[in-house]
């Protein structure tokens, strides 16, 4: 226990919590190593047990250590072993009274379901499991809102289902797919299930980088994965510019003559960018796909896949296998959020007001002496001198931010993802604790 205690430089709360998440990150601790006693650190360093114990909760907001009652707090180990490897790290351990991690929309801003659901029959009236797979009137509205002509839309249960649908029909074991850096966890969770090999590019303020983009093509993958508006941790969104310039680099490669450009939209309807997609070039190469999880509600789990009918039509077929199509009723009930005057209201409002959060916040981090970069939809990636220690300080004034590594291929930087779109008030204390975080 005398090791823990030499390995504290500074004896606050603060200090100390720090001094153990360094031991935890560099291995010397490892999970399920059981830590000394409130009574018996506060002995070794010299200072009262409700010092340590501050730091302990500290500890334990971040995620880092666990109690268990009398038998005393330990590591912890990697939780929920049966979330895929990088969903694990992004998981609430424990409450926090401003919870930023989590990438999920604001609850206040969702448009209300009762309206919708009760003029939506209650009878679930499938005639026949060889039924088309979409109502009628969502998939003209699907059709009549894409940012480009299609020739073929499916409904799926999401933007992931989407993607991974795709990815089933089109991919093979040990094919490359060019993603971006960094990038949403699960699809790399995806491509490692699949087999696939990632090829990284890097982003700049209007998507990925060009000189990047040539090289990885050079690969010769058989998909690009992007994501167009509100970029999952950046916020970033894709000019119209840099997406002519990546179709005009995709069109002109030999080593990528057949890849397939699979687009995640999954923040379209709150997102202030245009409705941007390497269709507009490439119509017969695009999958775009479109989710209302971030604007309309997670659990409806309702998504659209659209592009070229060969394409799409081996989706559809592989689906037929498997859940067979999306809840008819959840289709209704979406329809009617979509078509809805008031609910389409809620959604515009819930627009404008991410796109105030996000700007107010950015200004308050700038005002106390950092830097952060105003995103597109609900998320921001914040630079911070170093991660852990960003995420203990946090911690400790009651904020929890998702930890940037998991997002990221290749030797990690030092980042963080904050859920902008949650910080409803107290943007000042929010953006001065940022700003001391991004230097810890």
């Amino acid at each position: 226990m005398k090791s823990v205690a030499l390995a504290i430089e500074e004896h606050s709360p603060q200090g100390i919590a720090t001094g153990i998440a360094r031991l935890i990150t560099t291995g010397d601790l490892g999970p399920g190593d059981r830590l000394p006693t409130v009574r018996e650190l506060a002995v070794d360093l010299g200072v009262s047990p409700a010092t340590v114990s501050h730091a302990w909760q500290t500890l334990a907001a971040a995620g880092l250590i666990t109690s268990r009652g009398r038998s005393g707090s330990f590591v912890r180990s990697a939780p929920r072993e049966w979330l895929p490897r990088r969903y694990r790290d992004l998981g609430a351990s424990q409450e926090a009274r401003l919870d930023l991690s989590l990438g999920t929309p604001d609850p206040e801003l969702l448009p209300a379901l009762g309206p919708a659901m009760s003029r939506v029959s209650a009878r679930a009236d499938t005639a026949s499991y060889q039924q088309l797979p979409d109502i009628p009137e969502l998939h003209d509205l699907m059709r009549d809102s894409w940012p480009c002509p299609v020739e073929s839309i499916t409904v799926t249960n999401g933007a992931l289902d989407a993607i991974d649908r795709v990815l089933s029909t089109i991919a093979r074991f040990g094919d490359r797919v060019v993603v971006e850096n960094p990038t949403f966890p699960p699809f790399m969770d995806l491509l490692e299930q699949y087999g696939l090999e990632p090829v990284p590019v890097h982003l700049d303020e209007q998507g990925m980088i060009p000189q990047e983009f040539a090289r990885a093509l050079a690969a010769g993958p058989t998909l690009v994965v992007l994501q167009p508006r509100a970029q999952n941790p950046t916020g970033i969104s894709l000019s119209t510019a840099r997406a002519h310039e990546l179709a005009s680099l995709l069109s002109r490669s030999r080593t990528a003559e057949n890849a397939v450009v699979l687009e995640d939209d999954h923040s379209g309807s709150i997102s202030t960018a245009p409705d941007v997609t390497l269709a507009t070039w490439l119509p017969e190469r695009v999958l775009h796909v479109r989710s209302f999880s971030k604007s309309h509600g997670p659990d409806l789990r309702i998504g659209a896949l659209g592009g070229p009918r060969a394409l799409v039509d081996r989706v559809v077929a592989r689906r037929l296998l498997g859940p067979g199509w999306t809840s008819r009723l959840m289709q209704a009930i979406l329809y009617e959020l979509l078509t809805d005057p008031e609910s389409v209201a809620q959604v515009e409002a819930a627009r404008e007001t991410y796109r105030h959060r996000q700007l107010e916040l950015a200004a308050a981090v700038h005002a106390r002496g950092a830097s952060l970069r105003a995103g597109d939809g609900i998320n921001a990636w914040l630079r911070v001198d170093d991660e852990r220690s960003a995420m203990v300080q946090l911690a400790a004034a009651g904020i929890r931010v998702a930890p940037g590594a998991p997002f990221q291929l290749g030797e990690p930087g030092g980042f963080v993802r904050v859920t902008v779109g949650m910080v409803r008030d107290d943007v000042a204390a929010v953006g001065a604790a940022l700003a001391a975080a991004a230097g810890a």
